[in-house]
């Protein structure tokens, strides 16, 4: 049974969210699709700076079974990336949800935060 905090949106494609009350939101991969990925090996980091829509390619995280691209939940600026994936990439297995974050969004419409998917739809979808 994959980990879903209550306290996170999510994407179909298995991004999670997690909206901040400055307008900017922290993203990673659930639970659900770290273990389905396996061993991750590599993630590629979007810029600083880059503007990304909803649905948009941001990256790739690699494992040892296959390479899958990353997108962005919404839409917004990167104003930060987790550095601390280029040495340990398998933080995204370890802690997902923690240390395993990707990027921080500026987000640019609130209304896309609030069409992503609850925990809850979001379990109906991985069963």
């Amino acid at each position: 049974m994959s980990n879903i905090p209550a306290s996170l949106r999510y994407a179909k494609s298995h991004e999670w969210l997690k909206a901040e009350s400055d307008g900017t939101a922290t993203v990673g991969i659930s639970d659900y699709a770290q273990s389905s990925l396996g061993d991750i090996t590599y993630v590629q980091l979007p810029k600083v700076g880059a503007a990304l829509k909803a649905g948009e390619t941001f990256g790739v995280v690699e494992s040892v079974k296959a390479a899958s691209d990353l997108y962005s939940p919404v839409g917004g600026t990167v104003v930060a990336v987790n550095t601390a994936l280029d040495k340990a990439p398998e933080t995204l297995n370890s802690a997902p949800y923690d240390g395993g974050w990707i990027l921080k969004l500026k987000v640019a419409n609130p209304a896309e935060v609030a069409a992503l998917l609850d925990a809850a739809a979001y379990g109906k979808l991985i069963a």
